[in-house]
């Protein structure tokens, strides 16, 4: 049977073919950062494909060092000033050739990082970092799938007047819950339908969007892929939604927490394994667990992940913002335990058969999500190889239960437990991990010494 091509995605002579009739005329050749963010190059069509298809191009290597201000970061071993922040090689991927079709006439291809010289790969950039655990699994004979449920607010605003207002009293469409509701959708449609049609035209198939649990509140699900084609996929639509956004005069926000009063945005990750001899999901089996029948990889992919949970939530929630997304009640999990189709556990068991799969729900919107697949894979793997049986299934309200463990209450905490933890060294390397707990700790250090409005109003006068 041959597999459907995805609406969108180019070969690289169908590109020839659109540049030369005027179709395309930029090719944006990317790679996504530390953050999850697209960054690279706009390049004409003809130059791409004389030059950049075969050759690649370059980038500086400050770029997997720098935080979100692009600040030069010192402390980092990969990239330094006594270094001197040489190059490195980008090479196109041309699995993820895609035309973009929000942006006039423009294609988009992912790069992995090469060093220059040495063309090898650069082992912290995360694109890299989940290839390698892909790599892992081919090894012991898996493939995996994976899911984004992605969650954003979309605002009656642009990024200039947001900032202008500095990010306070902005107007969010409508007034009221909107999970499901069909009337409070209609009045955003016009961006959503444009993201569903723009995102089904570019390679990036959609199932469905919809409202969500707060005022403002939407989310837009991908349909699931091979796990890093749906990691590429999940960037793209990041940056294509803000986009799309932008040019309606909007703006969306993917953080994890938005406003204390309302409800934070998630990011469900849902992840199974296959087997890459019969083509079937491998978590069915014959082992009873609550209303499910599961495999012995099933449960020791799940134990194994649980049990690395507390170092994985770096991961999952890279910012001093993403805990203030962990409350009680709020669709938020603050527990690690394990419930099938229960919507208060940290891990949720769903579907039957080949759609059986694991939802990891402590993802933050704001995670990375190369970054979120690779430590699930790596803390799976290392289940399956030791054999960690995870805790009883949980049934009831996981908000209620005493005795789980919790997710860790702040980044500080996390990346304690990343730092200590021997599994992450073995699955990635000691380097890698240094350099991503150096990343975290600057992210918790920029927020300790900012000053906030909150601090004035509540210090200002009165303290």
């Amino acid at each position: 049977m041959t597999e459907t091509k995805v609406k969108g995605m180019l070969a690289i002579d169908e590109l020839k073919a659109k540049v030369a009739n005027g179709e395309v005329e930029t090719v944006l050749a990317v790679l996504p950062d530390l953050y999850g963010r697209l960054i690279g190059k706009r390049i004409t069509g003809d130059f791409f494909l004389e030059h950049t298809a075969g050759h690649g191009m370059h980038i500086c290597d400050y770029l997997l060092t720098v935080d979100m201000e692009m600040e030069v970061i010192e402390g980092y071993k990969f990239a330094n000033w006594e270094l001197g922040y040489g190059d490195l090689h980008c090479v196109p991927d041309f699995k993820t050739l895609r035309l973009l079709t929000w942006l006039d006439k423009s294609a988009l291809v992912i790069c992995d990082l090469q060093t220059e010289p040495g063309c090898q790969p650069v082992e912290v950039a995360p694109r890299t970092m989940l290839n390698r655990q892909i790599e892992r699994l081919t090894e012991a004979g898996y493939s995996a799938k994976g899911g984004s449920e992605i969650e954003y607010f979309i605002f009656k605003e642009s990024y200039e007047s947001a900032r202008e207002k500095n990010y306070d009293g902005l107007n969010i469409y409508g007034w009221y819950i909107e999970d499901y509701h069909m009337l409070q959708g209609t009045k955003e449609e016009a961006l959503n339908a444009a993201a569903r049609k723009h995102m089904d035209n570019s390679g990036i198939p959609v199932e469905f969007s919809k409202g969500e649990a707060s005022p403002g509140q939407h989310e837009l699900n991908l349909r699931y892929a091979d796990v890093l084609e749906i990691a590429d996929r999940h960037v793209i639509y990041k940056q294509g939604l803000k986009e799309i956004a932008m040019a309606q005069g909007l703006a969306v926000t993917f953080m994890a927490k938005w406003r204390s009063d309302l409800a934070g945005s998630s990011m469900h990750l849902h992840l199974s394994l296959w087997d890459n001899d019969t083509g079937q999901n491998v978590f069915p089996g014959k082992h009873k667990a609550g209303p499910i029948e599961v495999s012995d990889e099933f449960r020791w992919f799940l134990g194994g992940w649980m049990a690395h949970a507390p170092a994985i939530t770096p991961f999952y929630a890279p910012y001093p913002n993403s805990y203030k997304r962990y409350v009680s009640q709020s669709w938020a999990p603050t527990a690690i335990g394990w419930s099938y189709d229960n919507r208060t556990a940290g891990f949720r068991i769903v579907g039957h058969g080949n759609s059986l799969r694991i939802e990891c729900r402590i993802p933050g919107a704001d995670c990375n999500p190369y970054l979120a697949y690779a430590a699930s894979i790596a803390a799976g793997l290392d289940g399956i190889e030791n054999k960690i049986e995870p805790p009883g299934i949980f049934q009831g309200d996981v908000y209620t239960a005493t005795g789980l463990p919790k997710i860790p209450g702040a980044l500080r905490d996390a990346t304690d437990e990343l730092e200590k933890s021997a599994m992450f060294r073995r699955a990635f390397g000691s380097d890698v991990i240094d350099h991503y707990v150096h990343f975290f700790r600057t992210e918790q250090r920029k927020y300790d010494e900012a000053v906030t409005n909150w601090e004035r109003e509540r210090y200002f006068e009165r303290a």
